[in-house]
């Protein structure tokens, strides 16, 4: 089971990834690695460079996730897939290896985002860029929600619901 998460910034991703993880799963976050190798986000590096220094870490993720799929061990990954081609590229990427690949989508409409985005830029960790109001407004611009044609569980915020669903598709 490869269990990709998408959703905006603040959704919540890590959140039901650790709890998979918890689970079983074995969790991959690119934001984690990049801290680890780079620090901190407009601290420790200059914000515009994230990307150069996301692209080999998302590389090297997409490895790992093949890797784990390969030797039959369940993938929860934790990053944004705000574009519908890197969540293809992540399901045949899957199914390549026998994985079978769930999107789960974690739907959070501006306001919400925003409330959990000024704690969340109070932290220091892995998990905890600063996101501006401004910054939110251009990765909404930027993300591509689920559509139709796409197999979808919708997180709801029932945790122990969506354990069941993955579980239940796991087992089909």
């Amino acid at each position: 089971m490869a269990v990709l998460l998408v959703g905006i910034t603040g959704s919540g991703k890590t959140t039901v990834a650790q709890a998979l993880a918890e689970r079983g799963m074995t969790r991959l976050s690119v934001d984690e690695e990049v801290h680890r190798l780079h620090g901190r986000y407009g601290i420790d590096y200059p914000e515009h460079t994230y990307f150069e220094r996301e692209r080999p870490v998302v590389a090297a993720i997409r490895e790992r996730f093949v890797r784990e799929l390969g030797a039959g061990n369940d993938v929860v990954l934790d990053h944004g897939l705000w574009r519908r081609d890197e969540r293809d590229a992540w399901r045949v990427a899957a199914g390549e290896v026998g994985g079978h690949p769930l999107v789960v989508y974690l739907p959070a409409d501006r306001q919400e985002l925003l409330r959990r985005l000024t704690e969340r830029n109070q932290r220091e960790d892995a998990n905890a860029l600063t996101v501006t109001p401004e910054a939110l407004d251009d990765f909404f611009a930027r993300f591509d929600p689920p559509e139709d044609d796409e197999e979808v569980i919708v997180y709801t915020g029932d945790l122990d619901g969506l354990v069941r669903a993955v579980s239940s598709t796991k087992q089909r």
